[in-house]
């Protein structure tokens, strides 16, 4: 009787639940949300666009570029010489060859600074270039 409550009791410590695989799940679906979730992108500043009366919305922009009051040029958060826009556009359109362009110039801006990113992404292979604007 003693040999039998001794063989229950050393039963009853080994039964424990096992983890393990639960915890295996979880990080698996926390590696999926991770590499599945969609970034929002920004250029770096905020600006005061212009109004548009007819405006088409672009959802699957990979590159944005800002023109500032001051006609400073950001990609990815960082100011960009004129003469390095084509290089920079470059190098993000070989990331992302679908993708499109949205160009976010201040209504402040001149509009030669608009013209000069225009004309890199049309050298830089990009096709799909927009200019965002404000809803009415």
């Amino acid at each position: 009787m003693r040999r039998t409550q001794n063989v229950l009791s050393a039963e009853k410590d080994d039964a424990e639940i096992d983890l393990t695989p639960m915890l295996d799940v979880v990080f698996i679906m926390l590696i999926f949300f991770i590499v599945t979730a969609s970034f929002i992108k920004e250029a770096g500043i905020d600006v005061d666009r212009p109004e548009a009366f007819t405006p088409d919305r672009m959802d699957d922009a990979a590159i944005l570029v800002a023109i500032s009051p001051a006609d400073e040029i950001w990609i990815d958060k960082n100011v960009v010489k004129p003469a390095d826009v084509r290089s920079v556009l470059e190098k993000l359109h070989a990331e992302n060859p679908k993708g499109s362009m949205v160009i976010q110039a201040d209504e402040d801006s001149t509009n030669e600074f608009l013209v000069i990113v225009m004309e890199a992404a049309k050298t830089a292979g990009i096709d799909n270039v927009a200019i965002s604007t404000q809803n009415n």
